[in-house]
């Protein structure tokens, strides 16, 4: 009996792909069976989410009718001394009071002004 070696890889191939092809497909339905539950069980929680935001959520109602407000007071025309701003320092010329520091800090704290000391290192 004698077969040749090219039937011999085609009946293996056969052998092969049939036991393949179950199994992919059992495992492909598997996987398709896995996604469908899951998105059973996300339907089921938001479902379930919306019931609880909805016996949450309880509307407002007022005893009585808003009433209308009444207008605000006119802005006058042009600005008065108290709307004006108060100029910074820095838009202030050189020679201005405000400007000029009243005090200095070597003055303050004379410690400041004085060389600093290496401290002592113990041997």
């Amino acid at each position: 009996m004698g077969v040749s070696k090219q039937m011999t890889s085609t009946l293996a191939c056969v052998v092969v792909l049939a036991a393949l092809g179950p199994g992919i497909a059992g495992y492909l339905s598997g996987r398709l069976e896995a996604v469908k539950s899951a998105e059973r069980s996300l339907r089921s929680l938001e479902v379930r989410l919306h019931e609880m935001e909805a016996r949450e959520a309880r509307p407002v109602s007022f005893p009585t009718a808003c009433l209308p407000q009444p207008a605000p007071p006119a802005q006058p025309a042009e600005p008065t001394e108290s709307h004006m701003r108060v100029p910074t320092a820095a838009a202030l010329p050189d020679d201005h009071p405000r400007r000029k520091h009243t005090h200095r800090a070597d003055e303050q704290f004379p410690w400041l002004s004085e060389p600093f000391d290496e401290p002592e290192t113990a041997d």
